[in-house]
Order: C-alpha cells, then structure tokens, then sequence
C-alpha cells in the first residue's frame, strides 16, 4: 500500500513539475529560495513546492531601442539623441541575480554615457562623428554590462535632432552650398561647351583649308596636264608638218625634177596668189632669173616639137 502512494506521488511530481525549455531560452532555477541551475533547451523535472523557476531568459539576440535623450554640447546646444542597443544575454545568472531591472539598467546607462561624449564635442563634430560616438558607447555600455551577464554586440545613433533654429540655418547652408556646386557645375559645363565648340570650329578649318589645299594642288596639276598635253598636240602637229614637208622634198627628188620645175611650181603658185582676193602680192626677188628659166624651158620645147 506504502509503494502504491509513493509511486502515485513520484508521478503526480513528475506530471505537476515536467518543464520544456524551447529553443533560444533558458531558465534560472531556484530550491527553497537559493539559486539551483540554469535549464538550456529541452525536457526537465521540477519539484512542485521546493523548486520554483525563478526567471525565463531569452538567450537570443535582442533590440532595445531607447528614447530620444536630451544632451547638451560642448557649444551649448540642446540637441535629441535616438539610440538603439544590440545586445545578447550570455550568463543567465547574472542577469537574473545582477540587477533588479537590467533592460532599464542598460538605458539609463545608455543615456549617461552618451551624453558624457557629446558633451566633449561641439555641433558641427557631433553631426560628422557618429561612428566614433557609436565605438566609444559600444566600448562603454559593454564593458559596464558585463557584470550582469549581458554583452553588447552593437551600439548605433538613429537620429540627432538639433533645434529648430539650428536646423533652419542648416538647410539655409545646405541649400546655398547646392546652389553653389550647381553653379560650379553649370559654369564648367558652359566652359567645357566653350571649348568643344572652340575645337570643332578649329577642327572645321582645319579641315576646309586642307580641301582647298588639295583643290588648289588638283585645279594646278590639272593646268599642268592640260599644258602638257597642248605642248605636246602642238609639237606633234610640228613633226607632222615636218615629215610631210620632208616627204614631198624626197618625191620632188624621186620625180627627178630640177631647179627649172621648181621655178615653174613657184610660178604656179604665185600665179594662183595673184587671182585671190589679197592686196599685196610679193614678188620673189629671183623673178628675171624665173623668166630667163621659162624661156630657155620654151625654147627647148620648141626644139622637140619642130616649132
């Protein structure tokens, strides 16, 4: 009958106390009030009335993403700070038993430290610095931390927000300074224009003084070739005359005609300038030795004739 109970209140303790620890979470487990262990991932017994679960810690990467902090720089200006803290829980104990509320703990640290480091900087080197605000705090709160089991894996700056005076000077310089550059920009652009233009229209004489150039080569070679070949008509038509005027001195010397006949064609010739329209007629200055020629010619052919 004892064993009978007993077995009944092992599974009743077994039933009442079975824990599963999902994945990602642990569990700080105390007896009688004092810490006992930390359960990781899976099944585990409890005893109902002696061991409690004193708190579940989420083991994984978390956000806490603090409010905007009020801060003052080194200049005096009042300026709000949104910041954001990566951290992990790496020893369930200590952040069960380290401080009373380590989220709260971890912003107010947060704050602190943040505005100790603006404090030691002006406007202008805090709006241009935030990656050495992020090292510095990263560097701080997870050094801080440490004691209650958290470490920190990254700190960042969302925003800083100066004041609205602040911010309205700022725009009016950020405009002026796009002004400027667009300025800058159109006046290089203009001047590069310039200078294109420049080069195309050097480029373009250039290249008209080239063509004229080589026209004025082909129009002189053309006067050239066109000479040539006047010179040589002219000099062909010479020869031509030449040989013709030689051909008929050899068929005269062929015919066996003497200085009588050559007197006679020169008569023929002056004979038919004579009934031509000219007004002056030369005559050969020879022209009583042509007659004495024709008489003898006459006498002879008499002879032959019996005349």
């Amino acid at each position: 009958m004892g064993i009978v109970i007993i077995l009944i209140i092992a599974i009743l303790i077994m039933v009442l106390g079975f824990r599963i620890v999902p994945q990602g979470s642990a569990y700080v487990v105390e007896r009688l009030g004092k810490y006992l262990t930390t359960w990781n991932a899976g099944p585990h017994i409890l005893i109902p009335g002696i061991d409690t679960v004193r708190r579940k810690v989420l083991i994984k990467e978390e956000v806490a993403d603090f409010a905007p902090q009020p801060v003052i720089t080194k200049d005096n200006v009042t300026m709000q700070i949104d910041s954001v803290v990566y951290f992990k829980v790496i020893n369930p104990e200590l952040y069960a038993y380290g401080v009373e509320n380590p989220i709260m703990a971890m912003e107010n640290l947060t704050a602190t430290t943040l505005r100790n480091i603006i404090g030691d900087m002006e406007l202008d080197e805090t709006l241009t610095s935030r990656e050495r605000i992020n090292g510095i705090m990263l560097s701080t709160v997870d050094k801080a931390t440490d004691p209650w089991g958290i470490r920190c894996t990254r700190v960042e700056v969302k925003s800083i927000t100066p004041p609205a005076a602040i911010r309205d000077a700022m725009e009016k310089q950020m405009k002026a300074e796009r002004e400027k550059r667009a300025a800058i920009l159109t006046a290089e652009g203009q001047k590069q224009a310039m200078i294109l233009t420049a080069e195309g229209k050097k480029e373009s004489a250039v290249l008209n003084a080239e063509a004229e150039k080589q026209a004025t080569i082909l129009a002189a070679e053309a006067r050239k070739e066109a000479e040539i070949r006047e010179a040589e008509g002219k000099a062909e038509a010479i020869r031509q005359i030449q040989e013709a005027t030689a051909e008929g001195i050899k068929a005269v010397k062929a015919a066996g005609a003497d200085d009588a006949v050559i007197r006679l064609r020169s008569l023929e010739a002056l004979e038919k300038v004579g009934d031509g329209n000219a007004t002056k007629i030369i005559v050969p200055s020879d022209i009583a030795g042509l007659a004495g020629t024709l008489t003898a010619l006459k006498d002879t052919v008499d002879t032959k004739t019996g005349k």
